[in-house]
Parts: C-alpha cells; sequence; structure tokens
C-alpha cells in the first residue's frame, strides 16, 4: 500500500485543490470532514501526515470546527493552513484574534528562518508571492513554535514545530496564485512526512476496477464518477 495522507476538511472551498497537490507529487490522500475524524480513524487510516484545511468560521466562535486533541499526540507531522492553522494553533495554546483588517489577495511573505517547509523555495530574507483570505490571526504563539515567515498583515504567517514536525501557514499553498505553493506541499509530504511519492492515478485506477470485477464476477453494474 502506498503511504498516504490525510486532509481534514473545515469546509474550504479550495479543499480539494490541497488534495489535487498531494496526489500530483505522488502521494495518496484523501478528505475527510472534520466532524468524523477521530484519533483512532487517522490511525486506522495510516496516515503518514495530516493536513488541516482552511475554512469560513472563526476560532473564536462558539463550536466552532476543531481538529481531534489526540491527533497532537499522535507523533505525526501536521501542517495547518489558514483556518488549519489558527485552530493548531489555538488548540496548542497560543492566540488567535480578529484581524485590524481582512487580508485578501496576493502578499509578500518574509522568510524569517530557514525551514524544511520552504526548502528550495526561498533562504531567509527573501520574499516570495503568497495568497492570502482571512480575517483572524495567530498573535501568541504556542510553546515550541517559531516565527518562519512574516508579511505586512500577518506577523506569524508561517510557522513551526521542527521537533514535533507541526507546521503552520496563514496562506493558501494550494492555489496557483502562491507559485511557491506546489514545492511547499511537495516538501511537506515528502521531506517532512516521508512519503514516498510512487502512487499513481494509473495504478490506482487499475486497482478499483480490478476489486469491483472480483466483486460484480460476469454481472454488469452502472457506476457514476466524477469528471474532476
Amino acid at each position: 500500500m502506498s503511504d498516504r495522507v490525510l486532509i481534514v476538511d473545515f469546509g474550504s472551498q479550495v479543499t480539494q485543490l490541497i488534495a489535487r497537490r498531494v496526489r500530483e507529487a505522488g502521494v495518496y490522500c484523501e478528505i475527510h470532514p472534520f466532524n468524523r475524524v477521530t484519533a483512532e480513524s487517522i490511525t486506522a487510516f495510516g496516515a503518514r501526515g495530516v493536513i488541516l484545511s482552511g475554512g469560513p468560521a472563526s476560532v473564536a466562535d462558539f463550536g466552532s470546527p476543531r481538529a481531534p486533541q489526540g491527533l497532537f499526540e499522535l507523533g505525526l507531522p501536521v501542517l495547518g493552513i489558514c483556518y488549519g492553522q489558527q485552530t493548531l494553533c489555538e488548540q496548542l495554546g497560543g492566540k488567535v484574534e480578529p484581524g485590524d483588517h481582512r487580508e485578501f489577495g496576493r502578499a509578500m511573505l518574509t522568510l524569517a528562518e530557514p525551514c524544511a517547509l520552504f526548502d528550495g523555495v526561498a533562504a531567509k530574507g527573501e520574499q516570495v508571492q503568497v495568497w492570502m483570505s482571512h480575517g483572524d490571526r495567530v498573535t501568541a504563539l504556542p510553546p515550541g513554535f517559531t516565527v518562519v515567515g512574516t508579511s505586512e498583515g500577518a506577523p506569524f504567517a508561517a510557522i513551526a514545530h521542527a521537533h514535533k514536525r507541526f507546521y503552520g501557514v496563514q496562506f493558501h499553498p494550494e492555489v496557483v496564485h502562491t507559485p511557491i505553493g506546489k514545492q511547499l506541499l511537495s516538501n511537506f509530504v515528502h521531506k517532512i512526512a516521508g512519503c514516498a511519492g510512487d502512487w499513481t492515478m494509473k495504478a490506482f485506477r487499475a486497482q478499483e476496477i480490478a476489486k469491483v470485477r472480483e466483486q460484480v464476477g460476469k454481472g454488469r453494474v452502472i457506476c457514476g464518477l466524477s469528471g474532476g
């Protein structure tokens, strides 16, 4: 079985793009809704790493989505994107507050420290273009985290706990408006999570067709598939 990454969906409009980028990197992944994910289900899935998606909620809202707290005790690398970064920080003891203004659109990220997530993307002090879409922002880091990237509207635009392999970015690496995003996600699944990158859609398709044939035998079925 190929290495796997689990994407926890908090309702972002572009969660499917995260999955697409991961699969383009040769890694199998699945999207699971946040309210159906537990530490036990993550273990049963066999994830080598977990990505927390963005979402429309605010961590300050009563009953807003959370990652399963047990996730952070599994020893797996975790990448939080936008809302995913915010809930990661809040759940681990950091602080998230409403920003002075909503930040939406292109922004310049300055790399403050070397980081495995940005390996081959930028060196310390260099700037790269990213795409922001947020109202809240992290204002205090959890214990053990460091700032690795800043922007004008987000002083904690990229953060890391290198020992635990926890990472968070306030921007969206999955969209085309973040040119370095594809490499960043590849770094996470390959260099941080240690996935081999040997999965292909062609092999997956053949495997699934074989399973259907085994179940159906000489019978006939009608199967509806997504075209995207």
